[in-house]
């Protein structure tokens, strides 16, 4: 083994020279020939930017779902039965996916009034889905047809 032995003090009068020229609060200078630790982050910690669009975008998805949510028990057709309890199924669906959507924009926008807003419309929309098929699988005291006729 005929290795060379290291020269710490050349080693640490570079990175005296690194950590000179580093701005402070910025991150560490990057010294020549030494790696970085493991776990070292790379760039300045702190809170995701958010934009004004992508606020106005999740306030959008949230009031759509609430809209829906609001709509829904005001529907206007027959959906005990047949095609009508398919197009209410199919509409608590969308009701079900926009509340999901408008959780995970609020959620990493960092948007806690959109986020409660939307998980309490995704609870009022498992509730109506509840309300459309526990009837319809025995689980009510009044058993209902999925099919007219």
């Amino acid at each position: 083994m005929s290795e060379r032995p290291r020269d710490w003090d050349r080693e640490l009068a570079e990175i005296d020279k690194a950590i000179e020229r580093t701005p402070p609060g910025g991150p560490p200078a990057r010294v020549p020939g030494v790696a970085p630790a493991p776990g070292t982050p790379v760039g300045p910690a702190g809170p995701p930017v958010v934009r004004g669009r992508d606020r106005a975008g999740t306030w959008l998805r949230t009031l759509l779902a609430v809209a829906l949510g609001v709509a829904l028990p005001l529907w206007p057709y027959a959906h005990r039965c047949g095609l009508g309890l398919l197009l209410y199924g199919g509409a608590i669906g969308v009701l079900l996916f926009t509340s999901l959507w408008a959780m995970a924009g609020s959620w990493r926008h960092r948007q806690g009034l959109a986020h409660t807003a939307s998980t309490l419309t995704l609870l009022w929309g498992l509730g109506l889905a509840a309300m459309v098929v526990l009837p319809r699988i025995g689980y009510a005291r009044e058993m209902l047809p999925w099919m007219c006729g």
